[in-house]
């Protein structure tokens, strides 16, 4: 079994400066520090916003956005492993919901709807991930609702969403899609 090794670094918020574990030699590839800045600035506030973070890995994107007010959240990963025991570290068990299993599956079950939706695939699947993801998303989206997706610039996830606002950092790229007919100011 791989040891877990520090990981990412919460930026702001409540648990501002705590590390996450990240699992050595796992297929784990957690959104960078300035990544995440990025996309919790062009959020703006997200206090009481309800939250589902799809392809969590170590739940990075979930874990920061529960510390900057959002509640609840709920972590989607196949492996959910990583996740877990960075909710348990961090001691979120009663705020924050690790569900284990396939996103599709899940987001087909799933009956509650979210203010924001953060979708981390994997890159080397994100535009294949597009369109089903594309079918499945809206029905989980709030009428505000916003859907964050970061993928490889090169082979982004699309989505038919309305784009608020699509940023690049490295060879990740960062889209902001509203929910169809919702408003976001």
């Amino acid at each position: 079994m791989a040891r877990a090794r520090p990981g990412p670094r919460i930026v702001a918020g409540s648990l501002g400066g705590r590390r996450l574990r990240s699992p050595a030699g796992a297929d784990v590839r957690p959104s960078t520090e300035r990544t995440r800045e990025a996309i919790f600035s062009m959020l703006g506030p997200i206090e009481g916003l309800s939250a589902l973070d799809l392809y969590c890995g170590t739940g990075a994107l979930g874990i920061e956005a529960l510390s900057r007010g959002a509640m609840p959240v709920t972590l989607v990963d196949l492996a959910p492993g990583p996740a877990r025991g960075n909710v348990e570290l961090l001691g979120l068990g009663g705020r924050c919901e690790v569900i284990g299993g396939d996103v599709s599956a899940v987001l087909r079950e799933e009956v509650r709807r979210f203010d924001l939706v953060f979708c981390d695939p994997p890159y080397r699947l994100a535009d294949r991930l597009g369109p089903e993801l594309d079918s499945l998303l809206p029905a989980r989206l709030t009428e505000a609702g916003r859907v964050i997706v970061e993928s490889a610039s090169a082979t982004p996830a699309l989505l038919s969403l309305p784009l608020l606002t699509e940023r690049r950092y490295g060879r990740s790229l960062v889209r902001v899609h509203s929910a169809e007919g919702g408003t976001d100011d």
